[in-house]
Parts: structure tokens; C-alpha cells; sequence
């Protein structure tokens, strides 16, 4: 299997790109610094609650059903790559100014986050800016740049595109929908009602989680973020759909450790990530007459 590491992400490749999906994995990355350990509030366990732990694991699979998967290296907890680089927070760093109301900086989960899971602060003071902007050199546009030039390599080979855009969510963060008397959903699809993929391939995705037997919900509660918004373009062949996996059906969250049935349930991703890939339609324009 093809691979392209840099210190940023990793992109693995079949050996020819027979599908006209990406899937990516932008929170699942491990590799923190150890500046960022030395400085933050909180322990080894605590700062990775923010994690999408494993997804990356979970899609791995990708390459072998004829699409590329692109992996963060760099954690959440010190770059979020769903986030725009003018995402900055004025409680977190230095210089900058305070911008018309944006509910994920006020939260404190801008480009650079000022907290973890659960509002637990990540610093005791602020940063610089120049260490903000370096973050975003070195790590923020490295990634966007490598799922850019993989979506359009995709477009150009097959007419459309189609960015499966892989998350994990907390077990209570759908526990509400139990509360208030709804189905629980196992996935959540996220497209932004509309406005970041076309109908009928979000029905596609759908489909092939539902056909492993897991409960599919969408938009609610997570209708996608930056990177679902940013590259959405139905009417461009680009499409984006944002899959959020419950976590508690594969990992102990607590200890942010795999299940011991954490296998059987790869296999039963790799189902849908298969039949994603095959379901997934070619639209080369049709040549002159």
C-alpha cells in the first residue's frame, strides 16, 4: 500500500484509485508534542478526551476498496483542523482581537483550542501568536493542502468526488435523543442539510451504514463543521458528508482504550466503507458526438 508521511498526515493509497471517495480522519492524530504535554493543565489521559481515538484504525481498510484515507498526525488538543485558520480566540492567545460573536471560539474550540472535552481549560495563560501561527504553518495548511490536491485528483479522474469526512462522538452527546423519547442513532451523517452533498449520495452513505445493521441519524446533533462547509460544492462534483461514529460502541472512553471487541466492529466498518466505494457513481462528461 502506497504511503505519504510527513509530519503533518499520512496519506495511504491503493495501488490505483478505483473508487471517486477520500476518506479522512482530521481528529484521530496522537503525536503531541512534548511542549504541549509540559505545558498543559491536564494529565496524559485527560488532554486526549477531544480525540476521535482509533477512527483512523476504523477506515484504515480504505485503501483496500479502492479509496485513499488521509490521516492528521498532529491531536486536536493543539490544532483543529475542522476549524478555519481565522478561527483564533482571544482568551487563548495573544494580540488578537475580539471578532463578531462565533460559538466554537466563545466554547473555547477555536483553530487552536483553549479546552478539552468537557470545557477543561488545556493552559493556564495565553499563548503567543507567533506560536498560533506557526501551529497553522506547520500543521493547518499541510493537511488542508494534501485533501485539496486528493479531492481534486478525484474529480478530474472520475467526474465527481465524494470526502467521507470521519469523526467519533461521545456516547452523551446523543443521549438526549433517548431522553426525549427518539432512536438513539449509532452514526450521524452531517451535510448541512443539504447544502454540502447531493441527495441521493448522502442516501448512498446512509445505506451502507444501515446495511451492517447500525442505526443512522443526520444532522443532528452534528450537521458538520469547517471542513464539511469549506468543501461541499454539490454543484462542482464535490461532495461532503461528516460521519460521526458513537464512541462507546468500539473504545472504553474513560480510558480511551479499544473495546476487546474493537475488531469485530473494524470488520463491520470495512463493510460500509466497501460499499461506499461501490456504490459510488463515475460522471465523466460524455464525449462529442
Amino acid at each position: 500500500m502506497p504511503q505519504e508521511i510527513s509530519e503533518a498526515y499520512i496519506v495511504r493509497r491503493p495501488p490505483r484509485q478505483t473508487a471517486s471517495v477520500v476518506f479522512a480522519s482530521p481528529h484521530s492524530g496522537t503525536v503531541y508534542p512534548e511542549d504541549l504535554l509540559a505545558r498543559s493543565l491536564l494529565d496524559r489521559r485527560q488532554i486526549r478526551s477531544s480525540e476521535d481515538a482509533f477512527v483512523d484504525r476504523l477506515f484504515d481498510m480504505a485503501p483496500d476498496h479502492g479509496a485513499p484515507l488521509l490521516s492528521a498526525r498532529a491531536p486536536r488538543a493543539y490544532l483543529d483542523l475542522n476549524r478555519a485558520v481565522d478561527e483564533l480566540d482571544p482568551a487563548l492567545i495573544e494580540g488578537i482581537e475580539r471578532a463578531p460573536h462565533n460559538p466554537r471560539i466563545s466554547s473555547g474550540l477555536g483553530v487552536i483550542p483553549r479546552v478539552v472535552a468537557g470545557g477543561r481549560a488545556i493552559y493556564s495563560g495565553k499563548l503567543a501568536r507567533a506560536e498560533a501561527e506557526e501551529r497553522i504553518r506547520r500543521f493547518w495548511h499541510p493537511y488542508h493542502g494534501a485533501l485539496r490536491q486528493l479531492i481534486e485528483e478525484t474529480r478530474e479522474a472520475f467526474g465527481i468526488a465524494l470526502l467521507v469526512d470521519c469523526h467519533s462522538m461521545p456516547h452523551e452527546a446523543i443521549g438526549f435523543q433517548s431522553r426525549s423519547g427518539g432512536q438513539m442513532p449509532d452514526i450521524v451523517l452531517g451535510d448541512r442539510f443539504g447544502a454540502a452533498a447531493r441527495g441521493d449520495i448522502v442516501d448512498r452513505v446512509e445505506a451502507a451504514f444501515a446495511a451492517t445493521g447500525l442505526k443512522v441519524g443526520r444532522n443532528a446533533p452534528f450537521a458538520g463543521a469547517y471542513i464539511t462547509q469549506a468543501y461541499g460544492r454539490p454543484s462542482r462534483g464535490v461532495h461532503v458528508v461528516q460521519v460521526e461514529i458513537d464512541r462507546s460502541l468500539y473504545m472504553d472512553e474513560t480510558r480511551i482504550e479499544p473495546r476487546p471487541d474493537f475488531e469485530d466492529f473494524r470488520r463491520l466498518m470495512a463493510g460500509a466503507v466497501g460499499r461506499i466505494a461501490d456504490s459510488m457513481p463515475e460522471e465523466r462528461p460524455l464525449a462529442a458526438e
